[in-house]
């Protein structure tokens, strides 16, 4: 079968391949929102790929949700509820700065047993990495989950990462829990943030500029906020 791609079409395709799964809605903000009729424009393309082979969907959500062709998630996984969660986050932050260097479930130390955040980006200047707590966990398994990012803290190894910046001093990320309870974890070496959302974030961070602004002290790495650049 010959057909020719457009860049949008290329684009849908790797970002599905990027966030595993996505929405057509999600689709609909991301690639067609400028359009007259952005959700009939989105469903007639996103039919073409499918039939195409080039994707995969399962109507088991409204709206669809589109998968890889060669996702290893079952159409009814609630692997996928996750995924979204990821892509939910991306789309928060797209609408204060679209985040670089995006990796979706990352896995720097590369390999079995260290840190596994659901998302690692550049977000406004500043590296993060994310984890996106669905369900409620023990205080212990959390302690022990920053306690892994000490471990990986101490190695070292962070500062080969390859998103790490070659004219200046490697940065480890700050370790952000999207969660909506508030867990008693604590670090004495990395930075850790607890929010319900990036909006909550950037609302913590609008509190934290104008304290500046104003001539009020810097607020410390314990009291969640944070500084952007």
């Amino acid at each position: 079968m010959s057909f020719r791609l457009s860049q949008r079409d290329k684009d849908i395709i790797a970002f599905i391949n990027q966030f595993r799964a996505v929405d057509r809605d999600s689709l609909v903000d991301l690639f067609f929102k400028q359009l007259k009729s952005p959700v009939n424009a989105c469903n007639s393309v996103m039919v073409r790929l499918y039939r195409l082979g080039l994707i995969e969907r399962t109507q088991q959500y409204s709206p669809t949700v589109y998968l890889p062709v060669d996702a290893e998630i079952k159409k009814n996984s609630q692997k996928i509820l996750h995924f979204l969660s990821i892509l939910d986050v991306y789309k928060q932050m797209c609408t204060y700065s679209t985040p670089k260097r995006v990796i979706v479930e990352d896995k720097p130390t590369g390999r079995k047993g260290g840190i596994e955040p659901d998302l690692f980006c550049i977000f406004k200047g500043s590296p993060f990495w994310i984890e996106i707590q669905r369900n409620q966990y023990s205080e212990q398994k959390m302690q022990a989950k920053i306690n892994l990012y000490e471990e990986f803290f101490f190695s070292d190894e962070w500062k080969a990462l390859q998103w790490q910046p070659e004219d200046r001093v490697a940065v480890f990320p700050t370790v952000i829990l999207i969660t909506s309870v508030r867990y008693a974890v604590n670090s004495d070496h990395i930075r850790i943030i607890q929010v319900a959302s990036i909006h909550e974030l950037m609302e913590k961070y609008k509190g934290s500029a104008k304290q500046q602004r104003d001539g009020r002290p810097k607020p410390s790495v314990s009291s969640g906020e944070l500084k952007l650049t």
